[in-house]
């Protein structure tokens, strides 16, 4: 594992994919701030100065399939929310690659993978922890960080050294559990909760049941059970 890390930068998703080809498996570009973070749905991600985590990891895997590649959802947000775990605080991983505490995001996940053919070639995992920021824009929906949790100020390498620990981890122990893991981690498992579906913008209520194959949520409702890809889902919170 290589850690690069800089002051100021664009997106650490962004940089590390232009130098990809030169990186190593593994390596790492942690920032202490973004002038263009990227957050899922086309939407940025905002963080004060040198108060939270906010880096990349570039995979190289060499042995999965590209038809398996949310595997690397799943052990990437498993080891982040064991991280959690480990500091007293329970947390869950809200489908497809959020990490919530109760109703309140802690962490976002934005992942880029490449496929060539049926092999996955690279799998870029954009994370941004709120580490140590107690104060954020009215803006930002729900938000809570590590600090705020525990009222304890935390240093940021030794904290991003901790999470890439768990985050390794999990990847190198990833296996067909990582899957059932997954789904027993999961924010609103077996709940009664009211989403949108935004491909008609109707509101219904189900509870989630686990994830396909394919990393569709299923969700049971009273017409039967539902499948929902990534941005066909809203969570009303």
């Amino acid at each position: 594992m290589k850690i690069k890390w800089f002051k100021t930068i664009d997106s650490t998703n962004n940089r590390i994919a232009l130098d990809k080809e030169e990186l190593a498996d593994r390596t790492v570009y942690m920032t202490d701030f973004q002038t263009a973070g990227k957050g899922q749905r086309g939407n940025g991600w905002e963080s004060a100065k040198a108060e939270n985590l906010l880096f990349s990891i570039l995979f190289k895997p060499s042995d999965i399939a590209a038809e398996d590649q949310f595997i690397i959802s799943q052990a990437v947000t498993l080891g982040i929310a064991d991280y959690i775990r480990s500091k007293g605080i329970a947390a869950k991983i809200k489908w497809p690659n959020d990490i919530y505490v109760y109703d309140r995001k802690i962490c976002g996940i934005l992942i880029e993978n490449t496929v060539n053919g049926s092999e996955l070639v690279s799998s870029i995992v954009g994370i941004g922890f709120n580490l140590n920021q107690i104060s954020f824009s009215p803006d930002i929906p729900n938000p809570v960080s590590l600090s705020m949790l525990t009222d304890v100020s935390y240093d940021l390498k030794d904290e991003l050294l901790s999470l890439l620990h768990f985050i390794f981890r999990e990847y190198d122990r990833r296996s067909p559990e990582t899957a059932e893991r997954y789904v027993a981690s999961l924010y609103r498992l077996g709940e009664q909760c009211s989403y949108i579906d935004t491909a008609t913008g109707q509101t219904f209520t189900g509870a989630i049941k686990g994830v396909d194959k394919t990393a569709r949520v299923l969700i049971d409702t009273e017409e039967g059970e539902r499948a929902f890809a990534f941005k066909e889902l809203q969570y009303i919170i």
